[in-house]
């Protein structure tokens, strides 16, 4: 009988393995991935000095925990080298290995931009638990640090520094923080209270050199302004893994493009998480994942099922002063009403049906997320 392969161990590939394995306890699984394959909820880096954990308690199990769980030969440190969609088979190494589906789950990459500098190859980006121990070891001694991007995770680090005494500087092109999801006027109420920790914000600029200054680092900014950190993380966004797909001669837009059932361009390899395209969406949260891996183990398990989206809304990590955000789809005419809730902004979204399409919560008003799920529509139904 020939495998199911996943390529990736993020959050995506393992819940589709543990998915397929409560249907099918049979099938011959290899998972491959080029990291040490160890399972850990990735959102964790964000808020990990919040939370007091370390890169040694982040991880849930290692990749041998893993294989005895799944049953699964799971493949640490494996990069693949091709596949050829022809013959069902991939390359890894000098082994060629046949296939009766293939899953992407490989993720997406740090998006980077052109940095001047003498210092430019010393900006971190934290994108795997690797990743975060290099960062948390160079943190350890610093008392500044410059953020790159005023999106979900900068934002969420910006919250989190402060917990271990670091001065924190952000840096963003656009007028307030997180100006993809929120209002402005809920931005600002966010800007606001992450200022009372100490975060400080150069908005409307971006870095364009990083240099370095005796034992520290010069940030100059676009306005002119030059801002001294011991570090600097970029958090300027992702973009979804595909090239190995498109040198497989996949369907690739934004993403790894799949239908409902999160087929691909071939009837025999998928794609879930951050670097697949569902319908035109490409959403990389918890939730989506999810729901993905559900629907691609029945269908691996031989019961072909479409993936629906609910309404999800997104949890920011920004303890400090909350934040739940469900953006309206992108495309949709409307209007935001906003109201003060006490200690927090409720922002509803509506089309010009007089139809919640969005909403957007800050400080108490988070209690309102359950109820205002239930009246949105759902993000996806095939």
């Amino acid at each position: 009988m020939q495998p199911v392969i996943i390529i990736g161990t993020g959050i995506a590939g393992y819940s589709v393995a543990r998915e397929f394995r409560k249907l099918d306890k049979e099938t011959p699984l290899i998972i491959l991935t080029e990291d040490d394959g160890c399972s850990y909820y990735k959102p964790v880096l964000s808020n990990a000095l919040t939370s007091k954990k370390t890169p040694d308690t982040i991880p849930l199990a290692d990749a041998q925990q893993m294989s005895v769980q799944l049953n699964a030969d799971i493949r640490p440190f494996t990069p693949v080298a091709g596949c050829n969609p022809d013959d069902r088979t991939i390359v890894v190494g000098n082994e060629t290995i046949a296939y009766q589906h293939l899953v992407f789950a490989v993720g997406a990459d740090p998006i980077h931009v052109p940095i001047g500098g003498d210092a430019a190859d010393r900006i971190f980006s934290v994108n795997n638990l690797t990743d975060y121990r290099r960062f948390r070891t160079t943190i350890e001694q610093a008392r500044t640090i410059a953020v790159m991007g005023a999106g979900l995770i900068g934002c969420e680090f910006a919250n989190d520094l402060p917990a271990a005494g670091i001065r924190v500087h952000v840096i963003d092109p656009a007028p307030f923080p997180l100006n993809r999801f929120l209002p402005e006027r809920a931005a600002r109420a966010l800007q606001r209270r992450l200022s009372e920790i100490g975060v400080e914000w150069h908005l409307e600029c971006v870095v364009k050199s990083v240099d370095h200054d005796d034992d520290r680092l010069r940030i100059s900014l676009s306005d002119e302004r030059a801002i001294e950190a011991d570090a600097v993380l970029s958090a300027i966004g992702l973009r979804p893994r595909a090239q190995l797909a498109a040198d497989c001669g996949l369907g690739v837009n934004r993403g790894i493009v799949v239908n409902p059932y999160l087929q691909t361009s071939d009837p025999n390899i998928y794609a879930l998480g951050d670097c697949a395209e569902v319908e035109g969406l490409v959403l990389p949260f918890v939730m989506p994942i999810m729901h993905a891996a559900r629907a691609l183990a029945k269908t691996l398990a031989g019961e072909p099922t479409k993936v629906t989206y609910p309404a999800m809304p997104v949890v920011v990590k920004t303890t400090h002063y909350p934040v739940v955000v469900a953006p309206p789809k992108p495309g949709i005419e409307g209007d935001w009403e906003i109201h003060e809730k006490d200690d927090g902004i409720e922002a509803l979204f509506y089309d010009r049906e007089k139809t919640l399409q969005g909403f957007a919560l800050t400080g108490s008003a988070v209690s309102q997320k359950n109820a205002l799920a239930k009246a949105l529509p759902p993000v996806l139904v095939p």
